[in-house]
């Protein structure tokens, strides 16, 4: 994991295209949380203290490719990042072209310049030899420093690095590389896991790769009711993943021979009416143990007995990781579950990871972001780091 960083490469003078991930939430055209502008702050103050001639790129939203799209325009980006920086960032009209030649080409160290939406255009996502080329000839330094998309063999990602050199991490991916990677390789034990979220088929990987690698690994969330299934109990109207119901069965069985000791909620909150938008008042909600939830109910949250029985496994651990929440915490009545183990993570002494995605959306509705030693920035390339994958945009970084 020695990665070439920032900090090991000479960028006066020169042209430094960063890639950072600045897919923000836009509604009518405003940023309505700037914290992963925020996060790529470190590398870009230090480039420009440095002396480079920062050119920054990001994709944002799912554009159709096509040409620009004024709803994923990365112009309200460039107007934020100019007050965080406390001056001016030059606002590139495409992310390619002879306008954005020009620009780069007039920039003096300090200067700052934002490209417009890669995925405009659609060669960046197929990794188009091309694209990736014309966007190295911008630059004398490579930086990745957009974790988000690690996980994914772009033009921006990985293909620009064929073509430009010395390419580096920003702080960001050596701070994520630092956790995720000292967790998975060198943890502090006993290592504890805790995995929740909807669907089964989507966590198999992480379990599976996790078995073998924790002391004790937690399953909460929505996939809970499949297992509960192949259990042989009544799961009313839960959550059910019927198409990962036989692989659910085998995780089942694998888990009797793991090292790691495989914990099912023995408890959980049930409710008669659900709707995932709100909550009816007329809803009915209680806790019941896992062997009786009752016909048409539906199970939202895991229980009061399982909080108490992770948290007491928080309290001994030397690293937790956790990915997915453990019940539906966007609504209140079915959020206490979810609160109490972030509120038992904030308090350990035991180095935190969370997982990105909706975990890290769950700790900043509770305001404890901050008591973590590390919330990832990017869900599913954490998930895949998790899984034990290599990622395309880590694995194309120089080595030290």
């Amino acid at each position: 994991m020695a990665k070439l960083t920032v900090r090991d490469i000479d960028v006066r003078e020169k042209h430094v295209f960063m890639r950072a991930d600045f897919n923000v939430p836009l509604k009518e055209g405003q940023i309505t949380d700037d914290h992963r502008i925020r996060a790529a702050l470190p590398s870009i103050t230090h480039l420009l203290e440095n002396g480079a001639k920062l050119i920054l790129a990001s994709h944002l939203g799912r554009p159709s490719g096509t040409g620009f799209e004024a709803d994923f325009s990365l112009k309200p980006v460039s107007v934020r990042l100019s007050e965080l920086l406390d001056k001016p960032v030059s606002f590139a009209p495409d992310c390619v072209g002879p306008e954005v030649e020009k620009m780069v080409a007039e920039m003096k160290p300090g200067d700052v310049v934002l490209l417009e939406n890669l995925r405009f255009h659609k060669q960046e996502k197929k990794n188009d030899p091309d694209f990736a080329k014309a966007l190295a000839a911008l630059a004398d330094v490579y930086v990745n420093d957009a974790f988000g998309t690690a996980h994914r063999a772009h033009a921006s990602t990985e293909g620009i690095t064929n073509y430009v050199s010395p390419c580096a991490a920003g702080f960001l991916i050596e701070k994520e590389l630092k956790f995720l990677g000292g967790a998975m390789n060198d943890p502090k034990r006993p290592f504890v896991a805790i995995l929740g979220g909807a669907k089964v088929a989507d966590k198999v990987p992480v379990i599976r790769n996790l078995m073998k690698k924790v002391d004790v690994l937690v399953i909460g969330g929505g996939m809970v009711y499949t297992f509960y299934k192949v259990q042989g109990l009544g799961i009313g109207d839960s959550l059910f993943d019927a198409e990962a119901f036989e692989t659910a069965k085998e995780i089942l069985k694998e888990a009797k021979d793991a090292p790691a000791r495989f914990v099912i909620p023995m408890d959980c909150v049930v409710c008669d009416i659900f709707d995932p938008k709100k909550v009816d008042p007329k809803t009915q909600i209680k806790v019941v143990p896992k062997e009786e939830i009752p016909d048409k109910w539906h199970g939202v949250d895991i229980g009061p007995k399982t909080v108490e029985a992770v948290k007491a496994e928080i309290q001994k651990a030397g690293t937790v990781v956790w990915n997915g929440p453990m019940g539906v915490f966007e609504l209140e009545p079915f959020a206490k579950g979810t609160r109490k183990l972030a509120e038992a993570m904030a308090e350990t002494e035991a180095v935190t990871i969370i997982g990105g995605g909706d975990s890290a959306a769950a700790l900043l509705q509770f305001g404890l972001e901050d008591k973590m030693s590390h919330v990832s920035t990017g869900g599913g390339a954490s998930l895949e780091f998790l899984e034990g994958k290599t990622l395309p945009g880590i694995a194309a970084i120089d080595e030290k």
